[in-house]
């Protein structure tokens, strides 16, 4: 079993940044076996992929978020953290981190475990 913890959301003016951190533990979980990946829902909407990363640190994204949002990954702290510039309020959500181990896909049923969510809101 894996737990997933998400921080770093809030409230941020459009063209501001935010940084999201994911926090992956669980005794018999190992961190550099999975991929990770960021998922957002918007009231109303489904949960839609944002970015993914694999173990070697290859990355992949949805054309939306390319050239604003980073994705990455520290194995020594057992992160995933998604640096997100030149926000949009239509980037505003909750954020969800995922993990899976069959392969770099946007599809949700690919990644069995899931965080909480942290509330991200792009408004003046």
């Amino acid at each position: 079993q894996a737990q997933l913890v998400e921080s770093g959301g809030g409230l941020v003016q459009p063209g501001g940044s935010l940084r999201l951190s994911c926090a992956a533990s669980g005794r018999t979980f190992s961190f550099s076996r999975y991929i990770m990946a960021w998922f957002r829902q918007a009231p109303g909407k489904e949960r839609e992929f944002v970015a993914a990363i694999s173990r070697s640190g290859g990355t992949y994204s949805v054309d939306s978020v390319k050239g604003r949002f980073t994705i990455s990954r520290d194995s020594a702290k057992n992160t995933v953290d998604l640096q997100m510039d030149s926000l949009k309020p239509e980037d505003t959500a909750v954020y969800y981190c995922a993990a899976g181990t069959l392969g770099m896909t946007a599809n949700r049923s690919a990644y069995p475990y899931w965080g909480q969510g942290t509330q991200v809101t792009v408004s003046s």
